[in-house]
């Protein structure tokens, strides 16, 4: 992949203005008592006030408001364990088009059911035995559509930097920002923002333990394949990163973290108990490897991205309560 044919800062940019009016420009929260516990201040960008939960809405109303009238009446496919599948839904509901969404069996109701309940028509199967991609690609071919996945595809790379970048227009540049990370689209466009409005800032993304495909590829220098991690961080069951996001995180990404399922648990539990916020699993990973660092984090100017809040009440309870 040359870097000509990546995405940049500018696509970034043209994006902000695509997605103005259609989605929230989503507030920064601060805590005492994280700054206290820090030691630094500490920004959390709050993306799981986004509209349908999460960040992902900004890469799927940006890619999907670029479609030709064509493309429109076909219609778009997508495949998500749940974010992005409500994202496409909902851009999809409001741009008037319809969309297929093929999710995993085992996705959270709540995500199910809302993707269900902005119009798109849900195809499921087994994410332990099925190739989505493979499924995704079968029916845009079989019925014309025009298939959005949920982070390799640069009009999504550049709205998902949208979040970062509205971070950085609040509060300025940081000297650490953590960022979640799974396929790599919030963490790629994230990069280009952060390299373009705070250049000195240490990039980081953050990982579950048991997927740390991504740490692995930063390391080795290519992109490594893993089976589906059992992982909390659903959002993060990637098996693999992006041929547009690897490239990008190689290049502007200081490092690839990891944390526990123990440890998001704990950030979820302090989230919903000290700043009153429902924030899901995968939302809190980079909370959890910001809190392992803050002990190198004293005196600095942090940002937390919070990806999303989208979990089912009766497993967040479960979580929580234990």
């Amino acid at each position: 992949m040359t870097a000509a044919s990546l995405p940049t800062y500018e696509d970034v940019a043209q994006a902000a203005e695509r997605i103005l009016g259609a989605a929230h420009r989503t507030p920064v929260l601060t805590s005492r008592t994280v700054n206290e516990e820090f030691g630094a201040e500490v920004f959390f960008k709050c993306e799981n006030m986004q509209r349908m939960g999460a960040f992902k809405f900004r890469g799927g109303y940006n890619a999907l408001a670029k479609f030709s009238p064509e493309q429109r009446r076909a219609g778009v496919v997508a495949f998500s364990s749940g974010n992005h599948a409500q994202a496409i839904a909902l851009s999809a509901k409001i741009l008037g088009m319809p969309a297929t969404i093929v999710m995993p069996q085992d996705a959270p109701a709540a995500k199910v059911a809302a993707t269900r309940g902005y119009g798109a028509t849900v195809v499921t199967y087994d994410r332990y035995t099925e190739d989505r991609e493979q499924i995704g690609r079968e029916l845009a071919d079989k019925h014309g559509l025009t298939l959005i996945p949920p982070y390799d595809h640069a009009d999504v790379i550049a709205g998902q930097g949208t979040a970062a970048k509205e971070l950085f227009e609040e509060v300025g540049p940081l000297d650490a920002f953590f960022v979640c990370l799974g396929g790599g689209g919030l963490l790629s466009g994230s990069a280009l923002a952060t390299r373009a409005l705070s250049p000195g800032s240490m990039l980081y993304g953050v990982e579950p333990e048991a997927g740390n495909d991504g740490q692995q590829s930063f390391r080795t220098g290519e992109i490594v394949h893993i089976d589906t991690p059992r992982t909390i961080a659903d959002g993060a069951q990637t098996q693999h990163l992006g041929q547009l996001t690897f490239p990008i995180i190689r290049r502007d990404v200081n490092d690839i973290l990891t944390v526990s399922d123990e440890e998001l648990v704990a950030c979820m539990r302090f989230f919903a108990e000290r700043m009153k916020i429902v924030v899901e699993p995968t939302g809190c990973l980079g909370f959890a490897a910001a809190r392992r660092m803050k002990d190198q984090l004293k005196g600095k100017k942090i940002g937390v991205l919070i990806s999303g809040g989208n979990i089912d009440l009766g497993r967040f309870a479960s979580l929580i309560g234990d």
